[in-house]
This record gives C-alpha cells, sequence and structure tokens, in this order.
C-alpha cells in the first residue's frame, strides 16, 4: 500500500511539473526535416503551433568572365558617354579625319576616338564592358574604381609595344605588358608604382577577382576588365595586332598566377 501511494504521487508530481514548463517553451525555435531533405527552422507557439521558416537563399557572388568560347566581340546595343561635366548622354562617333578611316561603332575596326589625344569615357549598360570600335565601354552598374580602370586603358590603346614601357614612369610613348596592366590600375587609384610580371604575381589577392583579374608569371601579365582583356599579346585574339588593345578573352588561361584588387 505504501509504494502504491509513493508511485501515486510521484506521477502526480510529474505530470505537474511537464504542465508548469510547457508554457515556457512558446516560442521557442528548433529546426525540422521538411520535404526534399531541406531543415527550416520552426518557431513553435502555444497559439499558432509549429509555423516552418525558411532562410531565403543568397545571391551569388558577381564574377565576371575571364574566359569565352568565342573570339567575337561584336555589340549592337546603346552606347552612352560621360561627359566631363558627369553628364551622361548618347555618345556620338567622332566624324572621320581622314577619307577610309572606319567609323562604326562595332567591329574590329577602329574608330577615330582612339588616336584622339583623350579618350571618350564610354558607358553601355548592363555588368559587362563591351568593345566599342577599338576602345572599351565601361558596364554602366560596375563600381567607380572598375569604371575608371576601364577610361584608363583606353588612353594607352594604339600605342606600340616597348619593352620597359610604362616602368620608369607611368607616362610612356609605348607599354609593355605589364606597363599595360599597370597604367589600368594606377588610372583607378589601384595601384601606386608600376609593378612587373614577377611582382603582380603576388599583388592583390588571390584568385578570380569580381570584376577585375590579373593573370601574371615571370615572362608576361594581362588583365581582365568587366570581361575585357586588356592585353599586349595577340593571343587568341583575331586582329593579330601587338601592343596595348582591348581583346577577346582567351579560352583558357593556364600558366599565370591569378590576383584580383581586393574587393574588386
Amino acid at each position: 500500500m505504501q509504494v502504491r501511494a509513493l508511485c501515486g504521487v510521484l506521477c502526480w508530481s510529474l505530470t505537474v511539473a511537464a504542465f508548469m514548463v510547457a508554457p515556457d517553451l512558446a516560442g521557442a525555435t528548433s529546426s525540422i526535416a521538411v520535404a526534399g531533405g531541406v531543415a527550416a527552422k520552426v518557431n513553435t507557439s502555444a497559439s499558432g503551433g509549429a509555423t516552418p521558416t525558411s532562410t531565403a537563399p543568397k545571391k551569388p557572388l558577381h564574377l565576371s568572365p575571364v574566359t569565352a568560347k568565342t573570339p567575337s566581340l561584336a555589340y549592337h546595343g546603346p552606347i552612352y558617354q560621360k561627359t566631363a561635366t558627369g553628364e551622361v548622354v548618347p555618345y556620338v562617333p567622332p566624324t572621320p579625319a581622314a577619307p577610309g578611316q572606319a567609323n562604326g561603332p562595332t567591329g574590329g575596326s577602329p574608330v577615330v576616338g582612339v588616336t584622339a589625344t583623350t579618350k571618350p569615357n564610354l558607358l553601355v549598360p548592363g555588368s559587362l564592358a563591351r568593345y566599342v570600335g577599338g576602345l572599351a565601354a565601361a558596364p554602366m552598374s560596375a563600381p567607380a574604381a572598375v569604371q575608371a580602370a576601364v577610361w584608363a586603358g583606353n588612353q594607352i590603346i594604339g600605342l606600340p609595344y616597348i619593352f620597359g614601357g610604362g616602368h620608369a614612369s607611368f607616362s610612356s610613348s609605348g607599354y609593355d605588358c605589364s606597363g599595360t596592366v599597370s597604367f589600368a590600375l594606377h588610372g583607378a587609384s589601384l595601384l601606386q608604382t608600376p609593378e612587373d610580371s614577377s611582382e603582380f604575381e603576388v599583388w592583390g589577392s588571390h584568385g578570380i577577382g569580381r570584376w577585375i583579374t590579373v593573370f601574371s608569371n615571370p615572362g608576361h601579365a594581362y588583365m581582365t576588365v568587366a570581361g575585357l582583356r586588356l592585353d599586349t599579346s595577340a593571343a587568341d585574339d583575331p586582329s593579330a595586332q601587338q601592343g596595348p588593345r582591348w581583346r577577346p578573352l582567351r579560352t583558357g588561361n593556364g600558366g599565370y598566377r591569378v590576383r584580383h584588387p581586393l574587393g574588386l
């Protein structure tokens, strides 16, 4: 009899304790498995029961392409120009100075703007730089530093390849491979002094950048900016022209160290 009474009292005590603790669990969050094997957080409450609340997927990190399957650079969309006062207006190609000089906004022939003393600051919608008759048009959605790198690179397009050019000073009558990369990065305030190709192997941060990527080894260096390649080498470029130029992305970038500016 005493054992039965004791068991009864103990069971009654446990029941009361469970009843008192239950309200404290209202609003607690736990994880359960839902259909498809995806775990979802569940808010438990006394009034509404279990309510699954899934976390929205993170937006994928933007990475500009560094390779391409085709060497085509054709672009047929709208082109704008940022003026000295900061106004963005439709781009009007300059009138040719001599008969027979190409003046189309697309294709592989350079327009008059390439030989001008100061190149226009071209813009196009979207997140990719576009080839506009020899120059690069910066994407409107790119950060200001990326746009500045594109416009800086434009300023030396068409100059000859000169070994060591752009190293004694950023200002030169011609540029070599690393001098070209240095000039564009300096124009974007991303580099203070010129670097050679070996120095670029350890410059910046490791890996492909979101907007700008530098490829280098002891013998050569080039860069991609928002989907265009700035290079003195005509590798994978049907134009076969030497010197600093905007070119198609390569089909592969093997044999190079890959670096990028921090944050870009």
